[in-house]
């Protein structure tokens, strides 16, 4: 379902919207907020990303020797993930997107919802994020 109302996505938005993104604001178009669910130090990284309307993540790939990459489990309302060269795929709860590493990918709000998905870093061997290119507005409003 598609909140385009904050308070009404706050509502269903079980994980809570947490903070203003801003450790990683130059990689985003528009607001996210981050709320970590687990500590890194806990072994697995799980956060609650949410993003207003018309928020995305840049480009990015998640570079490993050995295992990592990303799951996505989204919990409220809709979004976009998209691979490079690859249509991309409606976001709505409940859906799980794993993410290979060395796959670039972004993902993030439709235009008219507030978006949220824990995020979950996936343990690996010298794993590490590669920021690319913003997705720009063509790219995002052809969808």
């Amino acid at each position: 379902m598609k909140y385009e109302n904050q308070q009404e996505f706050e509502a269903v938005n079980v994980f809570g919207t947490g903070t203003p993104n801003a450790g990683y604001s130059q990689y985003f178009i528009g607001q996210s907020f981050l709320n970590p669910l687990t500590r890194p130090e806990d072994g697995l990284f799980l956060a609650n990303v949410t993003f207003e309307p018309g928020c995305r993540n840049n480009w990015h790939i998640h570079h490993a020797s050995k295992g990592g990459g990303q799951i996505l489990i989204c919990t409220a309302g809709e979004g976009w993930y998209q691979e490079a060269g690859k249509e991309a795929v409606s976001l709505t709860p409940g859906k799980v997107i794993v993410i290979p590493p060395e796959v670039k990918h972004w993902h993030g709000a439709k235009k008219d919802s507030w978006f949220s998905h824990i995020a979950i870093e996936v343990p690996g061997e010298d794993c590490s994020n590669e920021w690319c290119e913003p997705v720009s507005d063509y790219e995002y409003e052809i969808l």
